[in-house]
């Protein structure tokens, strides 16, 4: 038979089996468990009260000791309850000195991110002031060369009937150019060479030359969709990047430019007949178009034969004021003197609401209500100037967009009106 092993307590009496009168002996602290009676015996002690006092009292004595056993039991119960709760009340303490401690552990890093921020941001005026080159970063963002994995020289895989070309527009700087024709000739112009697209500029439709806005090259999606719109519309499309934006080398500055307009311009009147040729500028871009047609008008005597300005500003002093970016700073001690003023010392000015005082050719100003990045009583504010300037008032017409249909600061070339209105207003059927 399979002897029983025990550990901690003295063995079982002598030929006890281990089990006598449904006693069960357990060891360790000597427990002795009665199937239904409950008993204990303390040290290995054998109290199974079946000895030679007689089977009848060892009984008696077990259920006395079953029921004792069974209050010891229930009282044991009772103070396990309350251990319990104290376990609890203890584990609930210590998770919330964990999480204090967790909290107390990010408070120093989280007031030296504070502290950082805060210093970032009083810094901010006072380098502009003292390097007012930094300036020129902000307005012109040029170095966010979005879409950034675009292949500039390759525009067909954005556009049909265009391709990419390069125009030296003074000694060391090169400017990158797309130039998209009619759409009426989209199936003639498949595999064509840049002579051809050169030639056909001559074929009496009018040209664009685009003047895009800070940020980003030409292949920006909203200017992709120009491309699109006023290409099906008919006309031949010049858009470029200015100098330090995209593939064109050199550096952004105002006068800059101009010059690269200029160059573009002449260019582009050399090969295009008697075809007409408007500037059309959206948003920084907008400057650029009035600068070029004013340098034009005064220093050559010629005048452009129409400016159309899109989602315009009166100068660059007061886009800056209006721009979201600037809402951080509009009530920073200092902020005229700071910024503003530096824009200055950067030689940016960008004066539309002067250049158009001096214009004569046809002026159409686009804006749209929803424009939250220049609001539109800045376009109104320039075409009330314009208008109080120009002899023949017929010349200057502002056309806003309304709120419902979305446009925004950069989308209205996504309205299908778009072409309409312009041919409109150019008296071209």
């Amino acid at each position: 038979m399979a002897r029983q092993h025990h550990v901690g307590g003295p063995a079982p009496p002598r030929g006890s089996k281990g089990r006598r009168e449904g006693v069960t002996w357990l060891g360790g602290r000597g427990l002795l468990a009665a199937r239904g009676f409950g008993l204990e015996g303390r040290g290995g002690a054998w109290r199974s009260g079946a000895g030679p006092g007689g089977v009848g009292r060892g009984r008696g004595r077990r259920r006395g000791q079953s029921a004792g056993g069974m209050r010891r039991r229930g009282e044991r119960g009772d103070g396990g309850g309350d251990g319990a709760g104290e376990n609890g009340r203890a584990e609930g303490r210590t998770g919330a000195t964990r999480q204090e401690r967790g909290w107390l552990a990010w408070c120093p890093r989280l007031r030296t991110l504070l502290l950082d921020l805060l210093l970032v941001y009083v810094s901010v005026p006072f380098l502009i002031r003292l390097f007012p080159v930094m300036a020129t970063k902000f307005v012109f963002l040029n170095l966010l060369a979005f879409p950034f994995f675009a292949d500039l020289r390759r525009p067909e895989l954005l556009l049909n009937n265009t391709i990419s070309l390069y125009l030296t527009t003074e000694p060391g700087v090169t400017v990158g150019i797309w130039h998209t024709v009619p759409g009426s000739r989209g199936a003639e112009a498949l595999g064509k060479d840049q002579r051809w697209y050169e030639e056909a500029l001559a074929d009496a439709h009018p040209v664009i030359i685009y003047l895009h806005g800070n940020g980003g090259t030409r292949a920006a999606s909203h200017r992709v969709q120009f491309l699109k719109t006023m290409g099906a519309a008919d006309f031949h499309i010049l858009a470029l990047d200015y100098r330090g934006y995209g593939d064109s080398s050199g550096h952004p500055t105002e006068s800059g430019f101009t010059t690269d307009v200029l160059a573009l311009y002449d260019w582009a009147k050399a090969r295009s007949g008697n075809s007409s040729i408007l500037f059309w500028g959206h948003s920084l871009g907008t400057g650029i178009a009035t600068n070029a047609a004013r340098k034009l008008q005064e220093e050559r005597g010629v005048q452009v034969d129409a400016v159309v300005l899109e989602s315009s500003y009166t100068n660059i002093r007061d886009a800056a004021t209006h721009v979201p970016i600037s809402t951080l700073y509009r009530q920073f001690p200092g902020f005229e003197y700071l910024i503003l003023d530096s824009l200055a010392r950067a030689d940016m000015f960008f004066r539309s609401d002067e250049n158009v005082k001096v214009l004569a050719c046809p002026l159409l100003i686009l804006h749209a209500e929803d424009d939250t990045v220049l609001p539109p009583h800045l376009g109104r504010k320039l075409f009330e100037m314009a208008r109080s300037a120009y002899k023949d008032k017929t010349k200057v017409k502002f056309i806003t967009f309304p709120k419902k249909l979305g446009l925004g600061h950069d989308y209205i070339s996504f309205n299908p009106e778009l072409p309409a209105l312009v041919k409109d207003f150019l008296n071209i059927k």
